[in-house]
């Protein structure tokens, strides 16, 4: 099954080169996911952050992108979007060595608002990367191959993040604090220097595209006798008025379900269920055990269903996560729900860029995908700052399971309008 996966004789000699640097790219961005992303809300519930200042980790970079978004879309679509991947990962990426000598410079709460505050830079750069990527990846791999591309690169991930969580679970259970997070810390930061490494590989395939229909902001540009008011064509409303909306509607309401609960995840499992880090590193191990096995079905899911009927489906999937955390008690209860979990991430995560990338026009990628960076970014702000005030008035158990309710809409409201 893996040889067949990963089996590259069938495909065009043209796209081999474009295809294994994708791999290895999610491999070590894999090996960053399972130590310094994954730990990094551990480390600071552990240091004694408060739901809101986990909350602000995600928020902050989300305020950056909402600001960025679409001046990175109109700056990408005048330069060559591999190129500017690839920079733009470097210059977010090394952020990640920032948090290495913190325990060095800052006592618990200045190292807490250090990491909100190099989070907050790291966001720029990551903005052009998030707008950037998505587009490199349609240019990089023709439509007939994303499905399988992006189930191999699943698989990658969760054999990378499998073992590297396990391996930095076991660290951390055996190095004093916080000495053991800093050196899972290190290991993140070589994941991602690696990633951006083979980022620069990639190169966009030479395909003819369909002639660029006029938009308002490029006639006002391009007419001296048009006065535009630059601050407003600037935003590409007029995309707001095509079918595209739908899709950016729809998923708003994804990601503001998927964000609402996140910042409470980490508290819930240090605080109430009691977790170890290295019962934490199994967990999320099991989870992208079953995102592997599920992006091995992936191919054959979406040549059936569509990438549409798979992403509604694994969203309404993922409802079942904040639920069953909501009434869990020990610690086999947090390894089955992550099980259940990953699977459900499988074909979330397989299916939504590409279903994404089905309604945007390949003349106009650079905006259209900024207008949904805007829409995942807004969501992760609002997601990240209300879902710990909201368990603060309802109590954790009732705010998980109210967000996995949200997180079943979200769902139906893809299969039905999106």
């Amino acid at each position: 099954m893996f040889k067949n996966l990963f089996l590259q004789n069938d495909v065009p000699a043209e796209y081999r080169s474009n295809f294994t640097h994708l791999y290895l790219d999610i491999g070590w961005f894999g090996v960053l996911s399972g130590s310094a992303i994954n730990f990094l809300n551990i480390y600071a519930a552990r240091l004694g952050a408060t739901g809101f200042q986990i909350g602000m980790l995600a928020a902050v970079s989300a305020v950056v992108s909402l600001i960025f978004a679409i001046p990175a879309g109109r700056w990408l679509e005048r330069r060559s979007v591999g190129q500017a991947v690839f920079w733009t990962s470097v210059f977010y990426r090394i952020g990640f060595a920032l948090w290495i000598p913190l325990p060095w410079l800052f006592g618990e709460q200045g190292q807490i608002y250090a990491l909100i505050l190099i989070t907050l830079f790291m966001g720029i750069p990551l903005t052009v990367l998030s707008v950037g990527f998505n587009a490199l990846f349609a240019a990089a791999v023709p439509d007939e191959w994303r499905a399988h591309v992006a189930g191999t690169r699943n698989v990658v991930l969760a054999l990378t993040y499998i073992a590297s969580s396990i391996i930095c679970g076991y660290i951390l259970n055996h190095m004093p604090f916080p000495g053991g997070y800093q050196l899972i810390f290190l290991i993140g930061f070589v994941g991602a220097a690696m990633s951006s490494l083979h980022l620069f590989f990639i190169r966009p395939l030479k395909r003819d595209l369909p002639p660029r229909p006029p938009v308002p902001w490029a006639d006002a540009e391009a007419s001296p006798d048009i006065q535009p008011k630059p601050w407003l064509t600037a935003l590409r409303l007029d995309i707001w008025k095509t079918p595209f909306r739908n899709n950016l509607l729809v998923l708003l309401g994804f990601h503001l379900s998927q964000y609402l609960a996140i910042p409470l995840f980490s508290i819930y499992m240090v605080r109430d269920l009691g977790l170890n880090d290295s019962q934490i590193g199994i967990g999320t191990a099991l989870f992208y055990l079953t995102v592997l096995v599920g992006s091995m079905q992936l191919n054959r899911m979406v040549s059936s269903a569509g990438h549409k009927k798979i992403t509604g489906y694994g969203v309404m999937a993922l409802a079942l996560y904040p639920i069953m955390m909501a009434v869990s008690s020990e610690v086999w209860h947090f390894y089955l729900l992550s099980a259940v979990g990953g699977f459900s991430w499988a074909m979330v995560g397989g299916a939504y860029a590409n279903y994404l990338l089905e309604h945007t026009p390949a003349h106009d990628r650079p905006s259209h995908l900024a207008w949904y960076n805007v829409v995942l970014n807004a969501a992760i702000l609002l997601g990240s700052l209300a879902g710990p005030v909201i368990a603060g008035w309802t109590g954790i158990v009732v705010a998980l399971i109210v967000f996995g309710g949200l997180r079943m809409l979200a769902g139906w409201a893809i299969l039905k309008w999106g």
